[in-house]
């Protein structure tokens, strides 16, 4: 066998620059979470078994030409260890002839073979190893080397690989034909780097050797230290004699947790991963199924989802089950406005593009031993598209993971709620509660702070609380993806160039899709202004006109875009907290006195802050109405009345120098009456799915929803249950269902 052994002093530089943290797991053994104890030795025993700080080898992998061979020596030389690449030094030696004439002579499926033969009887430690770019497809001697190292991904360019083959006057490389173009076979390539790697450097075009070794001690350093990113409230408040550490969570805590148990929100302990400007031109023609693999990477630890897995999970969520290829395409709807189709996702609304992801990491992240049920309290969209991402798990996590989701009876679009109540499967279901949004949203936080209630649950059905509203990261962190990449397509699209700013303007009551762009705007997208668009229930634009959020004498109206029919604004904690360099105490303070008194007051200084990136206004119900008439008139483009919210606010406070993107949140086919309404469309009285097929014969932008269209067919109406607004009663019908769905696997 070959053996290549560290250089003496490599070991004392290499805990130097990569000294492992361990995780502390007292803190989640006094915790009263099953699984919690158990998800920290997991990670532990992460940690124990992909830690640099031994004999690990640092493997650099990627196509021919992605400079693995020169990097590969930078990074041994910094480090002071031996450097392996598997051409010279391995295959040429155990074939006695060069790689090239080995090909010629065995031909491409003959040679991956032998080539990994040899990689089998390779044995290293504490070195830095270049892989060759066809190593990879060798399953065996990959599990071989991953077994004692850290595939690093060299992540380069097409184009620029491509260009350096030229170079170097490469015309065939190891699995091209006579008829395969360079340029398809190494997108074919991509395929097997994106199974091994443990942590990709994304090498922006034109990067020099030393930029890229330097990323790649970058990447090996997040890699091995488990503990640098972590999560706490937005109510935590650390005393002078207490380790902040203490409280912080782990990704995969915050998701499963949803809520802290102080009430407040989870939020990054650090900032925002930030892209260069090189990184986001890299990505202007890549997909948005790539742009969100490279920027959720960047947010989730390997420690909680490994890159691999993460990418398999990105390509379920954002497969067949959007319409549109493009995922969230922008479209130029007039001017300087651009509109962001958020609803091409299963159930037609924003919340398709987290919920269609957030279901499989969440069930990643789970400890296997508890069983888990999910409360979502829902304004109209979320109920549908969390039972609908819930519902395609696998058979196995859909056992141990339920949901129940609650919406106001009266509070929603009849076609909403009929969505709602059909898409009820063997792991959720909805209930009807007899009062607004915010007793909903109230409540089912009000059932996670319950400790009494959640440890009977515990103890006496071996179930768990958890959410997938906006409050829960996991769901909230998805979302940052489409403002980055409607930026992006501008940008492809030749509307602007790459550090042109932008405004955005949305439509929101949570305040969970405006926060996303705020969060896009710390990784690098250079967002100028974000523009608030409130129906009639307008406290959000109240408050970022004067700082006072204020409940007292006011009452939720009910409109026609019934999703930002909110009156308390979740997110806007996450916000605040931001905005003052993480105040828990302040946060404490303020939402305790929105709790018991409903309404507080921030101060001149933060309202000046706030006024520094937000500008808001709101639409009448009129003003809605005859924004859809319009647009539909200028552009034959229909807009659902969430969507003409903005575009009227948009209208109103954009000041023509910037373009703005509109996030249209909802398919028009959701809100047909309204839409008819609005287009002055007698036929009123019809079926669904009669309404539907009459806005198709207007031949109007966007088409049809197929999957909306298809839920209007269904004849057979699903029985759901109603509550009323007592929390008492909502707690009784979540164990009832924890009954009918866990208590048999749990007695057995």
């Amino acid at each position: 066998m070959l053996h290549f052994h560290r250089c003496q002093h490599l070991k004392q530089i290499t805990q130097k620059c990569f000294s492992g943290v361990h995780v502390k797991t007292d803190k989640h053994a006094q915790r009263f979470l099953p699984g919690a104890f158990a998800l920290a030795e997991s990670r532990k025993s992460w940690h124990s078994t992909h830690s640099v700080s031994g004999d690990k080898n640092i493997i650099l992998m990627g196509p021919p030409g992605a400079g693995k061979t020169t990097v590969g020596r930078i990074v041994g030389q910094k480090l002071g260890c031996c450097v392996i690449d598997v051409d010279d030094d391995v295959l040429e030696k155990a074939w006695n002839m060069s790689v090239s004439e080995k090909l010629q002579d065995v031909g491409n499926e003959q040679f991956l073979e032998e080539e990994g033969k040899a990689v089998l009887n390779l044995s290293a430690s504490g070195s830095v190893i270049s892989l060759t770019g066809s190593n990879p497809m060798h399953d065996a001697s990959m599990w071989h080397l991953k077994r004692n190292g850290i595939i690093v991904y060299l992540d380069v360019p097409l184009t620029d690989i491509i260009s350096r083959l030229k170079l170097m006057k490469v015309e065939r490389i190891v699995g091209q034909g006579s008829g395969t173009p360079m340029k398809d076979l190494l997108k074919f390539r991509r395929q097997y780097y994106k199974k091994w790697y443990d942590a990709r450097v994304f090498c922006e075009s034109g990067a020099s050797p030393e930029e890229v070794a330097d990323k790649v001690l970058e990447a090996v350093k997040r890699y091995q230290d488990v503990d640098s990113e972590t999560f706490i409230s937005t109510r935590h408040v650390c005393p002078d004699n207490c380790r902040q550490k203490a409280s912080a969570k782990f990704f995969s805590e915050a998701v499963i947790e949803g809520l802290a148990s102080d009430g407040g929100l989870f939020v990054p302990e650090k900032e925002f991963p930030k892209l260069s400007c090189g990184e986001w031109k890299s990505l202007v023609e890549a997909t948005y199924i790539e742009r969100a693999q490279i920027l959720l990477e960047r947010c989730i630890h390997p420690a909680d989802v490994p890159a691999a897995r993460l990418g398999e999970m990105i390509e379920t969520a954002y497969g067949e089950n959007f319409a549109c290829s493009k995922i969230a395409p922008v479209r130029h709807l007039s001017g300087n406005q651009f509109i962001l189709e958020l609803f091409h996702g299963p159930t037609g609304s924003f919340k398709d593009l987290s919920l269609q992801l957030m279901p499989q990491i969440f069930a990643h992240c789970i400890p296997p031993s508890c069983n888990y049920m999910i409360l979502v309290a829902t304004s109209g969209d979320t109920g549908s598209a969390v039972l609908s991402g819930f519902s395609r798990l696998n058979k196995k996590d859909k056992q141990r993971i339920a949901v129940a989701t609650f919406f106001p009876e009266d509070g929603v679009s009849d076609f909403q709620k009929a969505q709602i109540v059909g898409s009820q499967r063997e792991n959720g279901w909805a209930v009807g509660v007899k009062s607004d949004f915010d007793f909903c949203q109230t409540a089912v936080k009000s059932m996670f702070k319950d400790s009494d209630f959640t440890g009977f649950l515990t103890v006496e059905y071996g179930t768990v609380l958890s959410s997938a509203n906006s409050i829960n990261w996991g769901r909230l962190l998805p979302q940052v993806v489409y403002h980055a990449s409607a930026y992006l397509d501008l940008v492809s699209q030749g509307f602007i160039s790459f550090g042109s700013p932008v405004d955005v303007c949305i439509p929101t009551g949570n305040f969970g899709n405006i926060l996303a762009a705020v969060y896009a705007k710390m990784m690098g997208i250079p967002i100028r202004k974000f523009i608030c668009a409130s129906n009639q229930n307008h406290v959000l634009t109240d408050f970022i006109k004067t700082g006072h959020y204020d409940l007292r004498e006011r009452k939720l109206a009910q409109t026609f875009s019934p999703s930002i029919d909110i009156l308390k604004s979740s997110n806007l904690e996450r916000h605040l907290h931001l905005m003052a360099n993480k105040d828990g105490q302040l946060m404490a303070k303020l939402f305790n006195q929105l709790e018991n008194y409903h309404h507080f007051q921030i101060e001149k200084i933060l309202v000046e802050k706030l006024q520094q990136d937000f500008v808001a206004d709101w639409c009448s119900e009129g003003e809605c109405l005859a924004a859809i008439n319009s647009t539909y008139n200028a552009s034959g483009y229909i807009l659902d009345p969430h969507t003409a919210v903005a575009k009227v606010v948009a209208d109103r406070m954009q000041d023509k120098t910037c373009p703005v993107i509109v996030s249209s949140t909802a398919h028009y086919s959701k809100f047909a009456p309204a839409i008819m309404q609005a287009l002055k469309i007698k036929e009123l009285n019809q079926t669904s799915s009669s309404q539907l097929y009459l806005l198709g014969s207007y031949n109007a932008l966007p088409p049809l929803h197929g999957a909306l269209l298809e839920r209007t067919k269904q004849q057979e109406e699903m029985e759901y249950q109603v509550c009323a607004a007592d929390v008492n009663d909502l707690k009784s019908h979540v164990e009832k269902l924890i009954q009918s769905q866990f208590i048999r696997k749990f007695s057995e």
